[in-house]
């Protein structure tokens, strides 16, 4: 897979060097810059160091990129197209871009979609190939299985380069899985809102929820799913609303492009077969695909693992671009058996090992300290 995605991608380049010149000037226009967000602000990222941002993890992470009232929109477990879309559609009339961390058997599901969000000009990373949620409770080898196999199935269904942009399902990280992001020069985020749309199913609840979660950490990386079809009911109120408090919308992309393991090449292929024909009969995958071609002949910039080279803001002027390259952190090694344990198994063997060399009075404080811990955030929802 490397050498025919390297071919992708610089045949991507020519493709966005042609589209960069003059065209119409409705392309880069936003038909109602008085209700839309827009996009303030561009973070260009630089994944070769294997960076983490956002603030749900125990591990430790890079420095906010956001100033007060920014907010980074997110989607995670897609595409579902009839609900995929619809977010889409949304983001479009309000002239805004997100990320989306797509899993990749539903990519291998729905390559129609996958390619939709690309052509509309948002970045797609990757978030495992199954969704497990006790990632880091697996076999480290388990673990990368899941992220490898998940990043080459959504470039296979792109058919072209993505971005080396990951999230934890669950935000269940570890030391050892990030030190094979670190390797395989790819960013991994958490989030700092979470819509907690996983579990609320009424649109008017989520408006409500989501909107206090915002205010409350005055913007960051928001957390929603494009499976969910009370989000896609809600977010229309949620951008308005974000509009009407002044919040301001910054995207992400990457300075490079992700690398693919060319490992399940064979296998994806062969899945990806099957499930073209099947799919692509459904009108919700055909009216995407038509959206996708649309975009094209209107002479937007196609990307090739993020979003357009330029994006304008509501004022018509370029939008900032600010970029990020964080130096590489020290991860601590681990071996397969210590990440399958898991974190918090080795901090109970540690105080047992503790209380054997204490008092009596002392152990038992220690064990009821420990049988009621602060929960950690990524045990609260499901994601």
């Amino acid at each position: 897979m490397l050498r025919h995605t390297l071919g992708l991608y610089a045949a991507a380049c020519v493709g966005a060097l042609a589209a960069i010149a003059p065209g119409p000037a409705s392309a880069d226009a936003c038909a109602t810059p008085k209700t839309a967000l827009g996009v303030e602000r561009v973070v260009e990222i630089d994944p070769s160091s294997g960076p983490l941002y956002g603030d749900i993890s125990v591990l430790t992470r890079e420095e906010r990129f956001l100033g007060p009232k920014e907010v980074v929109l997110t989607f995670d477990d897609g595409p579902m197209p009839w609900i995929t879309k619809s977010i889409l559609d949304t983001l479009d009339r309000f002239c805004t871009k997100a990320t989306f961390f797509s899993v990749g058997r539903m990519a291998i599901a729905y390559p129609a979609s996958v390619k939709d969000i690309l052509a509309r000009g948002h970045t797609l990373g990757g978030h495992t190939w199954s969704h497990p949620l006790n990632l880091k409770r697996r076999s480290l080898a388990r673990a990368k299985d899941e992220i490898e196999k998940g990043f080459a199935a959504i470039a296979m269904a792109a058919e072209q380069p993505i971005a080396p942009f990951f999230r934890f399902p669950g935000l269940s990280d570890s030391n050892p899985m990030m030190a094979h992001l670190q390797e395989r020069k790819i960013a991994a985020f958490t989030v700092d809102v979470v819509s907690n749309d996983s579990y609320i199913s009424s649109p008017e609840r989520l408006i409500s929820y989501t909107l206090d979660q915002v205010e409350k950490r005055k913007g960051g990386i928001i957390l929603f799913h494009d499976i969910k079809s009370a989000t896609a009911k809600a977010l229309p109120t949620i951008l308005a609303s974000l509009k009407a408090r002044g919040y301001k919308v910054v995207h992400m992309r990457s300075t490079t492009p992700l690398v693919p393991l060319d490992t399940y090449d064979t296998e994806l292929a062969g899945m990806l077969a099957k499930a073209k024909p099947k799919r692509e009969k459904t009108d919700e995958v055909k009216t995407a695909s038509a959206d996708a071609d649309t975009t094209s002949e209107a002479g937007h910039l196609i990307p090739f693992f993020g979003s357009p080279a330029v994006l304008k803001t509501l004022s018509g002027e370029d939008a900032e671009v600010t970029s990020l390259s964080p130096p590489p952190r020290v991860r601590a090694a681990a071996t397969s058996r210590e990440h399958q344990m898991g974190e918090e198994t080795q901090d109970r063997a540690q105080k047992s090992s503790s209380r054997k060399t204490s008092s009596t009075s002392s152990r038992k404080k220690k064990r009821r300290a420990y049988k009621a811990p602060q929960p950690q955030p990524f045990t609260l929802f499901g994601f």
